[in-house]
């Protein structure tokens, strides 16, 4: 059992989570989750897996409930100045479409050599973009001295409290489709999905362990929680860019150590199995970040073994030339 939510230290409560869910409703359905035979018998050890497919949403990831969250939060005054994020891509996506549904002026900032697929899409929502630094963690940098120079809201895609209550629905959407399940194996950038589903779960399924997963490549936050203190990692480099983090969050860390059932990292063939596994069993596309949660689960087949569990498709954004390598490697 998940222990009490004065030890969770979580950012958000489940009221939080109610609130988000209703500012969200005018701009978002709610997501299928769907049971797969084909991806049962892949898995195997008489688990039964149940996916959330947050692929289907609007930018085709989750991160479109964080910034919806985060937008309709905002008072008049915080939407005429603008708000300002860095990002790999889907949640600067779903920054931009939450800005242009609401009219709200969008800047983005990504690194050098960003996915150019996302440069684009984030562009065709009407926000700026400025590619600057050499990763994630240089580009908030970039972002934060706009903040300061331009009074613009800084839309953090991990240490802001309506972000994380905008990732808590989906959870919550998938306690009111799935009637049981023992546990969900949660991809870990920054954070915001696995503390979403540490808060909803402690409310609505007590009795379910919620995991973590990180590319191997990317392992900040895994390594902290096995070492029980923060750490840092000198890069970040893997297949799967919204895993690309170097960090440990302020918001979410806390939640995460006191929290989390377990922690695993995942190899680049283990994320392009999964991508290729997801697209074979389901006939959905998913990016490797997206398809964490089905690999993680892979790592933990044995512990897992003849529970029901939940993974989420968090991102269909891949593009052609990493989809065309991960089928050849297939």
């Amino acid at each position: 059992m998940l222990c009490a939510m004065s030890d969770l230290a979580a950012p958000i409560s489940m009221a939080d989570v109610i609130a988000a869910r209703e500012r969200l409703a005018p701009y978002l359905a709610p997501t299928p989750t769907r049971n797969y035979a084909t991806l049962d018998a892949e898995v195997g050890a008489g688990i039964r897996v149940w996916v959330k497919h947050d692929n289907h949403l609007p930018t085709n990831a989750f991160k479109a409930r964080n910034a919806m969250s985060l937008m309709t939060s905002l008072n008049a005054a915080e939407r005429a100045r603008g708000v300002v994020a860095a990002t790999r891509g889907n949640h600067g996506m779903g920054l931009a479409w939450a800005g242009e549904a609401l009219g709200v002026p969008v800047t983005i900032c990504v690194p050098n050599g960003n996915n150019p697929e996302k440069n684009a899409a984030i562009r065709g929502y009407g926000a700026t973009l400025i590619e600057a630094g050499e990763d994630y963690d240089a580009a908030v940098q970039v972002a934060a001295r706009l903040v300061a120079e331009r009074g613009m809201t800084l839309a953090h895609s991990t240490n802001n409290a309506m972000i994380i209550a905008g990732a808590a629905t989906l959870t919550a959407e998938l306690c009111e489709q799935v009637p049981h399940f023992d546990a969900i194996v949660v991809a870990v950038g920054g954070g915001s999905q696995a503390v979403g589903a540490l808060v909803v779960a402690q409310a609505l399924r007590p009795n379910a362990k919620v995991y973590g997963v990180q590319a191997a490549g990317a392992p900040a936050a895994h390594d902290s929680w096995h070492a029980k203190q923060r750490l840092v990692s000198a890069s970040a480099t893997t297949i799967a860019d919204g895993l690309a983090t170097r960090s440990t969050y302020d918001m979410t860390w806390p939640a995460l150590a006191a929290g989390l059932a377990g922690f695993v990292t995942v190899t680049e063939a283990q994320l392009g199995e999964a991508v290729r596994s997801i697209w074979r069993t389901t006939h959905n596309l998913v990016e490797p970040a997206g398809a964490a949660g089905l690999a993680g689960l892979h790592v933990l087949r044995e512990q897992l073994a003849g529970q029901t569990v939940a993974v989420i498709c968090s991102g269909a954004n891949i593009d052609a030339a990493t989809m065309a390598k991960i089928i050849a490697e297939g």
